[in-house]
């Protein structure tokens, strides 16, 4: 569903990065600030996942390519419909954000980018997640960073919630000429 001047009808934000980046937090205020829906790609995973990480054992692409279909599948309803939203996923590999991206020219990637410093301290001081502080490392050691080549920004995910999303903002309102929301 696309426009005539080639920038899609609608907008789906994937807010993505490692565990602790701040997805959550950064989706809940741009859902806010723009006044869409949110998503939360947690909750999405089948039980058998939720399981193998909260025991602390990493997953493997097979155990996310169902949950990643599940995750495309949304955005396709979500354009069918006409109505951009928000979803979070950690989209570690550039293979991962392809399966996200085919078909869907909604899909703008928004990658809050943190320090691993940062990381380890956020992720010691939440509570009450099935992803433990033990697996960070893995996924630090999956993720790939964003290419040029693909939609979406990366913006510091360590300063406050307000400046991170103002970034992305600033870059999705850019790319895609959405007003600015106030």
């Amino acid at each position: 569903m696309e426009t005539t001047d080639s920038i899609p009808a609608t907008t789906s934000i994937v807010v993505m990065g490692v565990s602790g980046s701040g997805k959550s937090t950064v989706a809940n205020e741009l859902a806010r600030r723009l006044q869409w829906e949110f998503i939360e790609g947690d909750d999405l995973h089948p039980p058998e996942n939720v399981e193998k990480m909260r025991s602390g054992t990493p997953l493997d692409d097979e155990d996310r390519w169902p949950w990643l279909r599940r995750m495309a599948e949304l955005i396709g309803e979500h354009e069918a419909a006409g109505t951009s939203f928000i979803l979070t996923c950690s989209a570690l590999k550039r293979s991962y954000r392809d399966l996200l991206c085919d078909g869907h020219p909604s899909v703008w990637f928004a990658h809050a980018d943190t320090s691993e410093e940062v990381l380890t301290e956020r992720l010691a001081q939440r509570k009450g997640h099935y992803m433990p502080p033990s697996l960070l490392r893995s996924q630090l050691d999956t993720l790939q960073p964003l290419g040029d080549d693909e939609p979406g920004a990366v913006v510091p995910g360590e300063g406050s919630v307000e400046e991170t999303v103002g970034e992305m903002l600033s870059e999705l309102c850019d790319e895609r000429k959405i007003p600015l929301p106030r």
